[in-house]
């Protein structure tokens, strides 16, 4: 009688021994998934950071034509990433078109990419609003953030003309004053 319940004893003690393993094995996975730098993690966020070339893209500008940053080589290239629903981006457009005035056609380029999801439908009548010149590229996915690792709009990224990122700018600024264009034509100046 004594051994029956020994026996029964230990097999509910196997029970519970299995259980918890059973359990510290969930919670290592799940801890592994949610891990950041974990092998399981997809969301790939890569390093963008000055001095590093800038990730290449293309995205069709309003016209229907694609642009790709790789046409600019040899130019420096104002990526600026905002969207039509944004305060601090309408704020910063009239600056930009002030800074694309004063530096078109001085090997100097402002490519604006929308990440509205309504696409042109959006973005035209807003650039018509605002007497926007500069192209405006259209990104309706969105997919310029993972690639550019942004954390919200706007953020701009000055590219020399190598194509190295010289500038990270997180939030609006006012892009039309003395130090800008004097920053921006030292860049455009250098071989």
């Amino acid at each position: 009688m004594e051994e029956k319940g020994v026996r029964t004893a230990d097999k509910r003690s196997l029970k519970y021994i299995i259980f918890f393993v059973f359990i510290i094995i969930v919670v290592a996975i799940v801890i592994l998934l949610q891990g950041k730098d974990s092998f399981f993690n997809t969301s790939y966020k890569p390093m963008v950071k000055v001095g590093l070339p800038a990730p290449t893209f293309t995205f069709p500008g309003l016209d229907g034509k694609k642009v790709s940053l790789n046409d600019f080589k040899g130019k420096v290239v104002f990526v600026n990433i905002w969207a039509t629903w944004c305060p601090p981006c309408r704020e910063e457009m009239p600056s930009m078109e002030k800074l694309y005035q004063e530096l078109k056609g001085k090997d100097f380029e402002i490519l604006a990419v929308s990440i509205d999801a309504l696409g042109a439908t959006a973005v035209a009548p807003f650039m018509k609003e605002y007497k926007l010149s500069f192209p405006a590229l259209l990104d309706p996915e969105g997919t310029i953030k993972n690639l550019y690792g942004t954390t919200g709009v706007p953020e701009s990224f000055v590219i020399g003309k190598e194509g190295i990122i010289e500038e990270i700018v997180i939030g609006p600024r006012d892009w039309a004053t003395p130090e800008v264009f004097r920053f921006l034509r030292n860049m455009i100046q250098k071989s």
